[in-house]
């Protein structure tokens, strides 16, 4: 990872302050809050609802793969070790059920956990020489048309160096734990999130040649938006939200971020079988006879 850390780290964790995140106007995810804070108040574990703060020795997220890319930039930010309960609908990112979840919290307390130091994407934009200020995505920053008719000429650099002019409706920048999301559907590779890369991906390239790249997550890339029109824009999502305009001249920055995501994974799964899982990829035997 870029901060130096390894993929995986073994741990004890203490445990006297709990943040539980929830799925907004989802009952499951309210109800299966009130359980776990119950349960968390008779081991004397303080618990904060729906509030991220630099005190909390472990966040809990109840509901899916959104909610989980919801938090994460703050998570990130404060070191924060966060357990995924999955009441959505893919669960990459959040692979506990909400009926593992006392017996999950029980493991944690009492030994070490597994953590999985999933790499960052820092980003921000460059407008008429001034910064944006910067932003962090867990899976991905993309670069959206707005206009339905009109391809985006995007040219982009691997620090100094020319990669190419992107003409198509626009441009995934991606960490190796967001290639399982919008870049799977763009047509890009699946990366192991153990990985240190950055993934770019045309959408819908007007280039036959043009094909997805994966780069050492040491470069720095950017992007610059040519149009025909001063008027024409560009959106800049960052892990689904709508973050920035890109106008005419404007430069998006991309790099990894000097931090890491700690996501605390189960014992009893591993990144294939989540994979097979969740893209119902066949499997029948052992695949190592014939």
């Amino acid at each position: 990872m870029m901060n130096g850390a390894s993929f995986h780290t073994v741990r004890e964790l203490t445990v006297r302050r709990a943040g539980i995140i929830t799925k907004p106007d989802d009952p499951e995810s309210t109800a299966c809050a009130e359980r776990l804070g119950t349960w968390l108040a008779g081991r004397h574990i303080e618990t904060v609802l729906d509030s991220i703060t630099a005190d909390l020795d472990l966040l809990l997220v109840l509901g899916g793969d959104g909610t989980m890319l919801h938090i994460a930039e703050k998570a990130a930010l404060h070191a924060i070790p966060v357990v995924g309960i999955n009441l959505g609908y893919l669960g990459f990112l959040t692979e506990f059920t909400a009926q593992e979840a006392e017996n999950t919290l029980a493991s944690l307390l009492a030994g070490p956990v597994t953590i999985e130091n999933r790499q960052m994407l820092q980003t921000r934009l460059l407008a008429d020489g001034a910064s944006s200020g910067k932003r962090f995505a867990l899976n991905d920053i993309v670069i959206n048309k707005r206009a339905p008719d009109r391809l985006l000429n995007l040219a982009t650099k691997a620090n100094d160096n020319i990669i190419t002019t992107y003409k198509a409706d626009g441009l995934i920048f991606s960490s190796p734990t967001g290639s399982t999301a919008y870049n799977l559907s763009a047509g890009g590779p699946l990366v192991h999130p153990g990985l240190s890369a950055i993934l770019v991906t045309p959408i819908c390239p007007f280039m036959l040649g043009s094909r997805p790249i994966i780069l050492p997550a040491d470069r720095i890339l950017t992007t610059g938006f040519d149009s025909r029109s001063s008027s024409d824009t560009a959106k800049i999502i960052v892990d689904g939200r709508h973050t920035w305009d890109m106008h005419q001249g404007d430069i998006l920055e991309v790099r990894a971020a000097e931090f890491p995501l700690q996501l605390v994974t189960s014992p009893s799964r591993d990144y294939f079988s989540i994979l097979r899982t969740k893209l119902h990829w066949g499997f029948q035997g052992n695949p190592c006879r014939e």
